[in-house]
């Protein structure tokens, strides 16, 4: 019988996809207090699964947007809630959809519990479209929140730390327990909000050049930064940007690859 013919039709989790069934209705409810969905909201989830956040976001809001990469899923997902909101469901790989296409006259609320085998490239995908977005509340391995989080001198402090904090205020939520998800995963998962900055407040260098600084001085990042940036910066310019050049990656704050893009771009010129 299929999962369409049958609501009780329990989909068996595919490893391939990372997928993880979240089911402890505590844990849900807090996730929807915590996004506060209003019927005015353009609310778009990443991987509804079985629909365990999706119907009581759509009870909240009364219409919302799927993107939904296993289709085996999709028929049982239309069915649970073809009486509680207007659902429409994309069928696709999440980093296929551009997020802009999906605004009207509001920025986008985004929610998700992300497959934790892609979730740093689904984080990026969003900052490239942080202009069209509200906020994002999203379920992940505690360890990738607590890297998100990290300030600057913390083992857990790097790429994804720095280039989420330059464009987003990142808050930690809540823990959630391997026991709430079927299977339940090896780790334990944390809610983390993320607030796309305003315009005035991003960084005033090229998003590009910054990229390249912040991956090659973590790529090393056991090296000085005067060696592990020397096929971008000298010694010369670190030193320019009131960078110490013999210090690390880790000890420097977001504001710092900034400061240090900026002052490349002025030798350049």
């Amino acid at each position: 019988m299929s999962a369409e013919s049958n609501p009780q039709h329990v989909h068996v989790a595919r490893k391939r996809f990372g997928q993880h069934f979240l089911h402890d209705p505590g844990i849900l409810r807090r996730i929807v207090e915590a996004i506060a969905p209003r019927p005015e909201d353009r609310l778009v989830e990443i991987g509804p699964g079985e629909g365990a956040l999706t119907l009581p976001l759509l009870r909240a809001c009364g219409h919302l947007t799927a993107i939904e990469l296993d289709r085996d899923l999709i028929a049982s997902l239309a069915a649970r809630a073809r009486d509680v909101g207007d659902l429409h469901i994309i069928s696709a790989d999440v980093l296929t959809v551009d997020f802009s296409e999906l605004t009207s006259d509001s920025k986008l609320r985004v929610a998700g519990n992300l497959p934790y085998n892609i979730s740093t490239p689904i984080l990026f995908h969003c900052l490239d479209h942080a202009a069209s977005i509200r906020d994002m509340h999203f379920m992940l391995q505690k360890e990738v929140v607590d890297r998100m989080a990290a300030p600057p001198g913390s083992k857990t402090y790097g790429r994804l730390s720095v280039m989420l904090q330059l464009r987003c205020t990142v808050e930690p939520l809540f823990k959630v327990p391997p026991g709430a998800f079927r299977p339940p995963p090896k780790v334990d998962s944390a809610i983390v909000r993320l607030t796309p900055l305003p315009a005035h407040a991003l960084p005033d260098a090229d998003s590009g050049v910054v990229d390249r600084l912040v991956r090659a001085a973590f790529g090393q990042r056991r090296k000085t930064l005067s060696n592990a940036l020397r096929d971008l910066a000298t010694a010369k310019q670190i030193d320019a940007a009131g960078i110490d050049p013999r210090a690390r990656a880790e000890q420097l704050a977001p504001s710092a690859f900034v400061t240090l893009a900026q002052t490349l771009a002025g030798r350049a010129d």
